[in-house]
């Protein structure tokens, strides 16, 4: 009898013939993704770049040193930038406030003065020249002034030195004191008022007192000014030169000496301090209480020993023995035969009248004081 063709056993050679062909495929697919693209080949090719070693590996591994400049690339077109190593910050102590000293001995160099009645021929020539100027008039004041300051700078003799100074002091009640304002004068000048200006913020910018100005152009109410008025102003600040040996006090408006005064100064055992002043900010007043250091008592300004007279200003010392001394200051006195001796705790006493002068031309925070021998 003849075999069917789909028998049985034909199915199952059928079968196992497509079990073979299914097992060889596998082992095809096998070996082609172990050493096809897919492999450890590939595995190896796309593994990131990474360190091999451990952290703690003993590696010779090339460590930038830091104490060499780092290049660091900016985002934008300019070149890479050098950008030094931190320094080592070392704490620093906060500076102590310390006012600057100004070179007071600029306001008056006067040179050593000589034991010598014979005058200094340099300065004769400046003397004469200033008297031809003072003869042409108000148009040769300013100059004559110079040339005698000029002089004053000189080494002479007492008595030329007295004459040049009295000299000085004559011209300065044209050029300063009066209303007139000389050609030619850089420190003195107009001023065209213009609506809402105050006479304290006027002197304030020309760092004199605005009492000054009052007393030039016979103003009696600061706060009043005519809009559109021109009046004189000047340009400060003013300063004061004290000589502990002749009980004087010299006046000057920047470096031009404008007169002098005579002072009281303190005892022996409470001498006034040499050195350099600066009138303290805001230490300017007058008819002030005032307690005595030494009883307590508070005295008032109507009480018959009142011992500051009509004006008191508070000085802060900046050099010298003055340096770092406060408590001390220029003011009046009710005790006239007290002017011309040493007579007060270390304080510059002048006469009412005097004190109320030089208080109208020093500017508290500004004008400086010099106390010499």
């Amino acid at each position: 009898m003849a075999r069917h063709p789909f028998g049985p056993q034909a199915r199952r050679k059928a079968r196992n013939r497509t079990y073979t062909v299914l097992a060889l495929l596998v082992v095809v697919l096998v070996i082609a993704f172990i050493y096809g693209p897919f492999g450890a080949g590939a595995e190896d090719e796309n593994k990131p770049l990474e360190n091999d070693y451990p952290a703690d590996s003993n590696a010779d591994v090339n460590v930038p040193d830091i104490s060499e400049t780092i290049m660091v690339e900016q985002t934008g077109p300019s070149e890479p930038v050098a950008v030094a190593p931190q320094p080592q910050v070392i704490e620093i102590p906060e500076p102590e406030t310390v006012t600057p000293e100004p070179d007071v001995l600029q306001i008056a160099p006067e040179p050593e003065l000589t034991e010598t009645v014979e005058p200094n021929p340099e300065a004769d020539v400046l003397i004469a020249k200033a008297a031809g100027l003072i003869g042409q008039g108000t148009s040769g004041i300013v100059e004559a002034r110079d040339s005698l300051n000029q002089a004053l700078r000189m080494p002479m003799g007492p008595k030329q030195r007295e004459y040049v100074k009295a000299q000085l002091s004559e011209l300065s009640n044209v050029w300063l004191f009066s209303k007139t304002v000389l050609p030619n004068d850089p420190l003195c000048e107009g001023y065209r008022v213009k609506p809402g200006d105050i006479l304290e913020v006027v002197g304030k910018q020309r760092k004199v007192p605005y009492e000054i100005l009052m007393d030039i152009n016979r103003i009696t109410n600061p706060r009043a000014l005519q809009a559109g008025r021109t009046y004189k102003v000047v340009n400060g600040p003013f300063h004061a030169k004290v000589y502990r040996s002749t009980f004087t006090m010299d006046l000057y408006l920047q470096n031009t000496y404008v007169c002098s005064f005579s002072v009281g100064l303190g005892t022996p055992s409470t001498e006034t301090p040499t050195g350099l002043w600066r009138l303290r900010p805001g230490g300017k007043a007058y008819a002030t209480s005032w307690r005595d250091p030494d009883t307590g008592r508070l005295h008032q300004p109507e009480d018959p020993d009142y011992p500051l007279g009509s004006r008191w200003m508070a000085l802060d010392g900046l050099s010298g023995e003055a340096k770092g001394r406060d408590g001390f200051g220029i003011h009046g006195t009710k005790e006239p035969d007290q002017i011309g001796t040493a007579g007060s705790r270390g304080c510059i006493r002048m006469d009412n009248g005097e004190a109320i002068k030089v208080y109208n031309m020093l500017i508290d925070g500004l004008s400086l004081v010099e106390v010499t021998d």
